[in-house]
Order: C-alpha cells, then structure tokens, then sequence
C-alpha cells in the first residue's frame, strides 16, 4: 500500500522535478555560461523524459522498501513494549 502511495506522489511531484529539470538546463546555456562544456540541450531534454518515466518508479520501489523496513521495526518495538491498548465504546 506504501509503495503505491509513494508511487503516486512521485507522479504529483514529477511536474515539479522537470521543470527545476528543465530551469538547470537552461540555466547552463545562459549568456556567460558558454565557457563550460554542457551537454546540448536534445541530451538534456531526453535525460530529463527519461527520469520523468522512472520517478514515480523509483517513487514506488522505495517506498516500497521503506514500508517494509518500517514494519520490520515497529513490530521489533512493539514486541518490546507490548504496544498500546485501546477502549472504544
């Protein structure tokens, strides 16, 4: 279910990935910038497609891993302590 979750949050927070993406990019063909070796924009934009397919991907899989790591310790914790009981009338 985590992993899910995470997968769409990468997918709401990919338009914000590509557009710091896309303002690196330029930013590294603006006027003074021309002494540095950039890779041409075309390379730049299909990089930056390339990671906006795998993000929410990448989102997914860790969050994922992490869900799972989490529940590993929560358990180990609650083995510890017993947990928390609770009375609803």
């Amino acid at each position: 279910m985590l992993g899910v979750l995470y997968a769409c949050m990468g997918l709401i927070l990919l338009p914000i990935f590509m557009l710091a993406a896309a303002a690196g990019v330029f930013a590294q063909h603006a006027k003074g910038a021309e002494a540095f070796s950039a890779a041409p924009v075309a390379v730049a934009a299909g990089i930056m497609f390339g990671m906006g397919l795998f993000i929410p991907v990448i989102y997914g899989v860790m969050g994922f891993v992490v869900g799972i790591i989490g529940a590993a310790i929560y358990n180990l914790v609650a083995g510890w302590v017993g947990g928390i009981e609770m009375e609803v009338e």
